[in-house]
């Protein structure tokens, strides 16, 4: 009972958090369908896509900041791309939706493990 009262939901890192992310970073490569997408910002949303979703799956496996800061870094990428390559409608909604997820869940996942000895 005591050990349970001292992990809160938030203090672990979780495997589910990993899966999202990895959906999510899916869900980006895919996201091109949904407006009408330069061959820039079809490349961008598959590039990046792919890169989220590795990086989550790497973390399932092995865990270690850098991945947590390079989907940081991604999600972050995500979310800006819309006002860099200047597109709008519902490709940029999805990419603002998702960038904003992804961002969430490494910060989550940084936090998480602040005190965890890890390779960096």
């Amino acid at each position: 009972m005591d050990n349970i009262a001292q992990h809160s939901w938030f203090a672990d890192h979780r495997g589910w958090e990993d899966v999202a992310s990895a959906i999510c970073g899916g869900l980006i490569q895919l996201s091109p369908v949904v407006g009408d997408a330069s061959a820039a910002v079809a490349v961008n949303s598959g590039l990046f896509g792919i890169i989220i979703a590795m990086l989550a799956v790497l973390e399932l496996m092995t865990l270690r900041r850098w991945e947590e800061v390079m989907e940081l870094i991604c999600g972050a990428w995500i979310v800006a791309s819309p006002f860099v390559f200047q597109y709008g409608g519902n490709l940029r909604l999805v990419h603002l939706i998702l960038g904003a997820a992804i961002v969430l869940l490494a910060v989550l996942e940084v936090w998480q493990d602040r005190n965890r000895m890890l390779s960096a």
